[in-house]
């Protein structure tokens, strides 16, 4: 074993690093049940966190690594990353609207409690695939290889775990959405820890693009969205479809570019670590 680590450091640690990460997942399983299912969904983000300390501390690293420290300067890019992340999707569904004809109307009664708790219920989810995906592993897979090859392997792992759900494959409509936009997605958050330094910047991107499909446009005048879409397209023909795929990605690919280009992360002055 201890030549084998010796031999192959990398290979060896991202063996290991998968071994722990499945065994954090295990262990929320049984913990993540009845009460605390129900008002702390935290427990596989909690120890995929532990999991992830360990592997840098045995490294003589800690978790600044992928900038989850209280430094100032990577607190700012969680909110920050909310906020894109909700206009982002915002723009992308107007952008959709007007391709297809829908209109979107301000919903009658907000139930303005329920939609700012959904982000406390969210959070976890989008901690857990940012620590998958983003993370010790993906930077691991940077340094054995280049940022292209990890992207492609990332994007086809986090495009797999939205794809291969049994509702999703009877869809062809819904699996062909998928397998266009979650490598997408990934590119964008991939992007934006690359270049913040941080994993609260993807995290905050995550959470505000999620929060968003659910609570800022919905489908219907149920109070659980700020706005709701009416006369929603169906579309009937593949050109049609297509033509959607390119302008609704299209929009997150424009951010992802802009995220690429900004090369002053200084957030509100703070100087950079």
């Amino acid at each position: 074993m201890k030549t084998l680590l010796i031999k192959y450091p990398i290979g060896s640690r991202m063996v290991l690093a998968i071994l722990l990460f499945v065994l954090a997942l295990l262990l929320s399983t049984f913990l993540n049940k009845g009460l605390v299912k129900a008002y702390f969904p935290y427990s596989a983000a909690i120890f995929l966190g532990v999991s992830t300390w360990i592997l840098y501390k045995t490294e003589n690293k800690s978790l600044s690594e992928i900038g989850l420290n209280l430094k100032m300067r990577n607190l700012w890019f969680l909110p920050l990353g909310v906020l894109i992340g909700a206009l982002a999707f915002l723009v992308a569904k107007y952008a959709r609207a007007i391709y297809t004809g829908e209109s979107l109307m301000i919903s009658d009664a907000i139930e303005y409690e329920s939609i700012l708790y959904a982000f406390y219920f969210i959070l976890p989810t989008v901690v857990v695939e940012e620590f998958l995906f983003r993370g010790y592993l993906f930077k691991k897979t940077i340094s054995k290889t280049n940022v292209i090859v990890a992207n492609i392997i990332f994007s086809i792992l986090f495009m797999s775990i939205h794809v291969l759900d049994e509702d999703v494959l009877q869809n062809k409509g819904m699996m062909i959405l998928l397998i266009v936009s979650i490598p997408v997605g990934h590119l964008w958050f991939a992007t934006a820890m690359l270049k913040s330094k941080t994993l609260f910047f993807p995290i905050g991107l995550h959470l505000g693009n999620n929060w968003a499909t659910r609570h800022l446009i919905s489908n219907s005048n149920s109070g659980d969205s700020f706005l709701y879409t009416i006369n929603t397209a169906t579309f009937e023909t593949w050109p049609s479809f297509i033509g959607f795929l390119f302008i609704y990605n299209g929009v997150f690919l424009v951010v992802t570019f802009l995220i690429w280009k900004w090369n002053d992360f200084s957030i509100f002055k703070i100087k950079r670590n």
